[in-house]
């Protein structure tokens, strides 16, 4: 047996945002958020469904998964694989868009409910030595929360390390699937909710369609091509840097042996930036 890597944008959409089965999204949540009781959920609607993408004439899209429960309460999902500039601004950006855009009046300030961001992250984002952290608005010397509308909880997947056999809660079990699902070959034994064997289920390559496949492996190009973007871009970063630096040291009449030493270059590649650009 082969599963899809749950971190891919294809397959985390899929498996997250199936309407017709929605007890996956259901268990998830309750799971990592440790609803119990009343603050339960007990049904979602989601509010954007995974649809295939076109990968012909057009560009993949990557929407997270969004969801309200039976209590009003709106969800946003997020699978984040880099840690990109500007993260956290955009995280408070789209949590409160999705607040805000719950009523069009001032009038009805009371008839808005809560909303709260989970995000998925492939990197470490805080200094909390848990793997999952929970942020809220709270008074800094009382911890008193008046503002209580406004939730955060960041899942940071290299700081797990359990082990198969080590996994007893629910959050566990959840959080090893979505770190190590590519990895696994069979459904382990302890699976008993039926929330995550869906996901399990829908993770199985073989239950893909052809299409499915052709993009999923489409949004892995889309990242290495990314990647491979950044990459380039930071390279000519640091390359005109050195450039800048090494033009303004020689224009103030500082050695070459000096230059090279303090930028850590060769005194051959600080003659070659001198003589390429002296006359430009």
């Amino acid at each position: 047996m082969q599963f899809v890597d749950v971190k891919n944008d294809i397959a985390f959409r899929k498996i997250f945002g199936n309407e017709n089965r929605k007890e996956t999204l259901i268990s998830f949540l309750n799971a990592v958020l440790d609803f119990h009781g009343d603050q339960r959920i007990t049904e979602v609607t989601i509010l954007n469904p995974y649809q295939l993408p076109k990968l012909k004439g057009g560009k993949v899209t990557i929407i997270d998964v969004k969801a309200t429960d039976q209590a009003g309460r709106t969800y946003i999902i997020e699978m984040q694989v880099g840690d990109i500039d500007g993260f956290e601004k955009r995280v408070l950006y789209y949590s409160s868009k999705s607040y805000s855009d719950q009523i069009k009046r001032a009038d009805f300030y009371r008839k808005l409910r809560p909303v709260i961001f989970i995000g998925i992250l492939d990197f470490e984002h805080t200094e909390n030595k848990n793997y999952i952290s929970r942020s809220q608005v709270r008074d800094i010397e009382t911890g008193e929360q008046t503002i209580k509308d406004m939730e955060f909880t960041f899942l940071e997947l290299p700081k797990f390390n359990l082990e198969l056999h080590e996994l007893k809660t629910l959050t566990e079990k959840w959080v090893y699937f979505i770190k190590n699902s590519e990895s696994l070959e069979v459904v382990p034994e302890n699976i008993n909710d039926e929330g995550l064997k869906s996901a399990y289920e829908d993770a199985n390559v073989q239950t893909w369609t052809q299409a499915e496949l052709d993009a999923y492996d489409y949004s892995f190009m889309r990242e290495e091509d990314e990647r491979a973007r950044l990459d380039k871009a930071e390279q000519k970063g640091v390359h005109e840097t050195k450039r800048d630096a090494v033009l303004g040291l020689h224009n103030n009449e500082i050695p070459i042996s000096i230059i090279a030493i303090s930028l850590k270059l060769t005194e051959i590649e600080v003659k070659e930036i001198i003589e390429h650009w002296k006359n430009k």
